[in-house]
């Protein structure tokens, strides 16, 4: 009997496989993750955190209907911009979806920028405490009255350790390594385990890999076109909310500090193409640590569906 076949004779199906696509900001992950699900018959899984945000259309560059290829997308736009999802929340948000989606066809798709999501899913989530809201609500009064330096200096002074390994500029990592430290009453750090793959299935990781002066390119043209879309109408509707976290993201923060008269309009675009540009490179430092990625250049699906074939038949990469 063959290894492909059953006692029966029956064609065994292939095993159960996650194909994680990533890639810096703007090197066209949304399209290979829909042509790989349209491919293969199945499903999207979106982990970009701030693509959740309905009314983040624009400045987050949420795939529109006919850049899905007619593909069933998950977790696009289905949050209000007050709501709150931490990777925790992803992850039991998507695993019903990421099982159901297996049940029915062997094999699911997941796409997006934020590591700490993808990880999540793919790994799994270290205990951490809950968060807990006063502590929330006078951190974030420090931060509007002190300023995110002064923040990152507590951190320092608290758990050195999770503040080297914390993006100081980051207003969300910082308070929420304070809250780890106060909560638990040891560093988060050693709250930490070495990420593992889950077990329950073949994981496929495919990295999209390109050159930088192009990615730099299609980075400032994508922001034209976001300006020519309407982005700073957008911005001009969500100022109110401007204190949200979901808001302290490239795009928006630019533009508020025009609206308040800090820069003019040039300058304020020209800063959302230089930051889009740096969070690409942080992007690729992420992915570059992980020996697991296997890189292609965005068109050669055929390469990535080779890969896919190798997983189901020998296992991980």
């Amino acid at each position: 009997m063959s290894s492909g076949a059953s006692s029966s004779g029956a064609t065994e199906r292939p095993p159960r496989t996650l194909i994680i696509i990533g890639g810096p900001t703007a090197s066209g992950k949304t399209r290979v993750a829909a042509s790989l699900a349209k491919h293969f018959h199945t499903e999207v899984i979106s982990a970009d955190s701030r693509q959740f945000y309905k009314a983040m259309r624009i400045g987050t560059a949420r795939p529109v209907d006919e850049e899905l290829l007619g593909v069933p997308h998950h977790f696009l736009g289905h949050l209000d911009t007050q709501e709150t999802w931490s990777a925790g929340t992803f992850a039991r948000a998507a695993e019903p979806v990421l099982q159901d989606i297996l049940q029915r066809t062997g094999l699911a798709v997941i796409v997006g920028g934020s590591g700490l999501y993808i990880d999540a899913v793919r790994c799994g989530l270290d205990p951490m405490p809950p968060g807990d809201p006063a502590l929330r609500e006078r951190l974030r009064e420090r931060l509007e009255n002190d300023g995110i330096d002064a923040l990152a200096e507590d951190l320092r002074r608290m758990d050195p350790q999770a503040a080297e390994r914390t993006d100081l500029r980051n207003p969300h990592r910082v308070i929420r390594a304070i809250e780890i430290r106060s909560s638990a009453g040891r560093s988060g750090v050693d709250l930490r385990t070495a990420p593992r793959l889950r077990e329950d299935l073949r994981i496929a990781h495919i990295a999209l890999d390109v050159p930088r002066e192009q990615l730099y390119g299609c980075i400032n043209d994508r922001v034209d076109r976001m300006i020519t879309d309407g982005l700073v109408d957008e911005a001009r509707e969500l100022l109110p909310l401007r204190a949200l976290n979901a808001l302290n993201t490239v795009g928006y923060k630019e533009l508020f500090d025009h609206f308040d008269g800090r820069t003019d309009p040039a300058t304020a675009i020209a800063l959302i193409k230089q930051h889009t540009r740096n969070y690409a490179k942080r992007q690729m430092t992420w992915l570059r640590r992980d020996p697991l990625w296997r890189w292609f250049a965005p068109d050669d699906l055929v390469g990535m569906r080779d890969l896919i074939a190798q997983v189901q038949r020998d296992g991980q990469t």
